[in-house]
């Protein structure tokens, strides 16, 4: 296998970036980014630390990050699985990514910069579902954003219905539990429970 070993050889291979791939990178939120910010329900997380990285799934109903000015941005952090694997990462090394997609729209919006994990009780109520408060809020500073090219979410067909499959077909949480753990978690009765237990534990 051959790999490419200097930056001097990928530019080689892949040529200058085109002038709209540049144009497009901001240092701030403007209002047309802005608008793609409150209309995403669903947000990939993306941090780093020395210990590893990690990408982590969030949504919420549209509009759920918050834009606090034009260079802050604030994501709650609604229930999980507490294992805080983005969280940790961020209290040792802020460097944060946050990629916005919307439903239907084949246009991806990221947003990198600093984050830091804010538990300011009036901040958080602010954030108050269903009478349920975030524990925590990732508060982003804002040094890059930019849209991203519309190639992949076309070649994926993520949003065509005939690209959707049987959800019966993919292996369920419990599947994977059971055999990870030769039976001892997970299993059927895990599966069927889960609908119940999410709807209780939502916020």
């Amino acid at each position: 296998m051959r790999y490419i070993s200097s930056v001097e050889e990928l530019g080689n291979i892949y040529g200058q970036p085109s002038a709209p791939s540049l144009v497009k990178e901001i240092d701030y939120i403007a209002d047309v980014y802005a608008q793609f910010i409150e209309l995403s329900p669903f947000v990939s997380l993306a941090t780093v630390a020395q210990e590893g990285i990690d990408c982590s799934p969030r949504g919420d109903e549209p509009g759920f990050v918050r834009i606090a000015d034009r260079r802050t941005l604030i994501m709650p952090d609604r229930r999980g699985n507490n294992r805080c694997d983005s969280l940790r990462n961020i209290v040792r090394d802020p460097r944060t990514s946050f990629m916005f997609l919307i439903p239907g729209s084949s246009t991806v919006l990221r947003a990198n910069g600093s984050a830091r994990v804010c538990i300011e009780p009036n901040l958080l109520a602010s954030f108050e579902k269903e009478g349920k408060r975030p524990r925590s809020a990732i508060v982003l500073q804002v040094e890059k954003v930019y849209f991203q090219c519309a190639r992949a979410i076309m070649r994926a067909g993520l949003w065509q219905a005939d690209a959707q499959i049987d959800p019966g077909s993919v292996p369920s949480p419990g599947k994977m539990l059971s055999e990870l753990t030769n039976g001892e978690v997970g299993g059927k009765t895990y599966d069927d429970e889960w609908p119940q237990r999410a709807s209780k534990s939502m916020w």
